[in-house]
């Protein structure tokens, strides 16, 4: 006759095919859920450029109605305070890229007549493609951009 208790012992616990089972099963998971953060997240920082390169745009705007028409030679102007402490984008620091760099900005000049604003993308190159492709504020402008990222 067995005994119950020796019965139940064997049964407490998973067996080795079980928990491969699981193990398969949360890798899949795993894949499928890490694809799409970092798809959305690329997303999130396209967003982010587009935003500000914007609002870099809007303050440049500003400064040039405020000064006869005449853009800064750098951003450095839009973030420092006037005599009233007034500045043309909000805060006393200028705003980085998703990548912790910050914007470049191309006065007009000679064949430009307006500013450009720009990020060279997660490399810091110019050229290339997903996070590393440069994005302007023409691109924004002409909508070659699509949710965030690079048509």
């Amino acid at each position: 006759m067995k005994n119950p208790q020796s019965n139940a012992r064997r049964r407490a616990g998973f067996t080795l095919a079980e928990m491969m089972v699981v193990i398969v099963i949360l890798g899949l998971l795993a894949t499928l859920v890490v694809r799409n953060v970092i798809r959305n997240l690329s997303q999130a920082m396209g967003g982010k450029v587009q935003a500000d390169i914007a609002m870099i745009e809007a303050a440049l705007d500003d400064y040039a109605v405020a000064n006869s028409g005449r853009y800064p030679d750098s951003l450095e102007p839009l973030v420092t305070p006037d005599v009233n402490g007034h500045t043309f984008l909000k805060g006393t620091i200028l705003p980085r890229d998703p990548w912790k760099n910050e914007y470049q900005y191309d006065p007009p000049g000679p064949g430009q007549p307006l500013p450009r604003i720009y990020t060279l993308g997660k490399d810091m190159q110019p050229g290339g493609e997903g996070d590393n492709r440069d994005i302007d504020n023409f691109m924004i402008r002409n909508g070659e951009l699509d949710g965030g990222n690079a048509k």
